[in-house]
């Protein structure tokens, strides 16, 4: 089936009003659980294959988070369809004031390669417990987890509900050049650009999950070796390869050597001494990337690691000192398995330093100053973020999750996740068993217009 027959058809199912009733968006949400469910060692081969993940790091960040936000919605999505009410103003007496969520219609959802399976799942969810219609694309470069995708979703439902379309750039333009009610885009921000041109084109309204570089603050009130050790789990976490990884640490002059060699400790307990050889050690995602990684490293600045294996495309944990702003490194999102380590001298000197860079998705400030804290988490823009911890912040439905100018616009997870694909309607229901003349000509600018006056107060 080409895409537009699948447009058309998804565009008269929708229509019908089939994807409407809560209760059935509820069943598919199970159904989609329990096929989820059903492939799990299936799902952890192709991520295995596309990326080299462990079984446990397969289920810990990507099968398990994405039962974990179908188990949210399922629960939740009963509340989250109804009609809240407010408060009608006593000029409009007597009505009935509520905000009725409504879904957009037909989605596209665009996924990414690095967690291929997480980060097109969930917001699938999302679109389904909003009501929705949805096509999704996942990435060409993770084939085998798109075909995982692909097997999935055609066994739980008719591609007039949900189709999956494979393909790369070619079936990525003809997609943006459709029109569709919403598209919810995760990926880098050179395509984000791209998406944002075509949706413009026909005013439709998008969300972007993109990424940029992540600062990791460390001052010298931390708890280092706790410091170094949430920051190894962060920044090597899918070999770097994840979108709030930290991208460079920020740390404080006269803690940097302590900092540095709790780091290489880490690494060594963590991922072995010969991480390439450690079996729960990943891969980068193909050759463009792995030799765009190996051009960033400055074999002069290595302090560890800096291995590579272009036959099994690894790079083994590496970080490097005395980086400058000027290093390449420094001049893109690393997006790979590279720590590089900066200073600062006074702590008032971060806000200098970041002011003029890009928003980043994500921060990470290690502190036990209360004030330093605080004026990070006030005083700078970025998406989200952890105090003393990297990453999981994004781990729960609790809290929406997604970038600010650069790095993104809108969020999802949890109750922001079905808002995203919602709109909400603002309905005023006037009741007619009585009607206020005061708003209808001809005025009159005694009694009513002083009663109108103390309505609007």
């Amino acid at each position: 089936m080409n895409i537009d027959n699948i447009l058309r058809s998804q565009k008269k199912y929708f229509a019908s009003g089939a994807t409407l009733p809560v209760k059935f968006r509820i069943e598919m949400l199970k159904k989609l659980y329990s096929t989820v469910k059903k492939y799990e060692k299936e799902i952890g081969e192709a991520l295995k294959a596309d990326l080299g993940k462990s079984d446990f790091e397969a289920f810990m960040c990507e099968t398990g988070m994405v039962l974990s936000e179908i188990s949210y919605m399922i629960k939740h999505t009963r509340k989250f369809a109804s009609n809240h009410y407010v408060w009608s103003p006593l000029a409009q007496f007597a009505s009935t004031s509520y905000k009725k969520p409504t879904p957009y219609g037909n989605v596209l959802v665009m996924s990414p390669w690095n967690y291929p399976f997480l980060l097109t799942i969930d917001p699938l969810a999302d679109a389904i417990a909003a009501g929705n219609t949805v096509v999704v694309k996942p990435s060409a470069y993770s084939p085998a987890t798109s075909e995982m995708v692909k097997k999935i979703i055609e066994e739980c439902f008719p591609t007039e509900y949900v189709a999956v379309v494979t393909g790369g750039r070619k079936e990525n333009a003809e997609l943006l050049n459709k029109k569709f009610d919403f598209v919810f885009f995760t990926g880098s921000q050179n395509v984000g650009r791209e998406v944002l041109r075509h949706t413009a084109e026909n005013l439709t309204p998008a969300v972007l999950e993109l990424g940029g570089k992540s600062p990791c603050i460390v001052d010298s009130s931390a708890k280092i070796k706790l410091a170094a050790k949430r920051i190894v789990f962060g920044k090597y976490l899918n070999c770097g390869q994840t979108c709030v990884a930290p991208d460079y640490i920020l740390c404080e002059k006269s803690i940097k050597d302590e900092l540095i060699a709790e780091i290489k400790n880490q690494i060594n307990k963590q991922y072995s001494e010969t991480p390439l050889s450690n079996p729960d050690y990943g891969k980068i995602i193909n050759s463009k990337h792995f030799e765009r990684l190996c051009g960033l490293i400055n074999s002069s600045k290595v302090v560890h690691g800096g291995e590579t294996n272009p036959d099994t495309l690894q790079i083994a944990p590496t970080v490097m000192d005395n980086v400058s702003w000027d290093d390449a490194v420094m001049q893109e999102e690393i997006f790979g398995p590279i720590m590089p380590v900066l200073t600062y001298d006074k702590f008032d000197d971060i806000f200098e330093i970041l002011r003029d860079k890009q928003k980043p998705l994500a921060l990470y400030i290690f502190s036990e100053n209360k004030s330093h804290i605080k004026a990070v988490t006030a005083c700078i823009q970025y998406g989200g973020g952890c105090v003393n911890d990297t990453i999981i912040h994004l781990a729960t439905s609790e809290m929406g999750f997604g970038g600010v100018g650069e790095s993104g616009m809108g969020s999802y997870h949890g109750k922001e996740g079905f808002d995203v694909f919602s709109h909400t309607k603002s309905i005023v229901d006037k009741k007619t068993w009585m009607d206020l003349p005061m708003r209808y000509q001809p005025y009159n600018r005694g009694i009513y217009a002083k009663l109108l006056h103390i309505f609007l107060k």
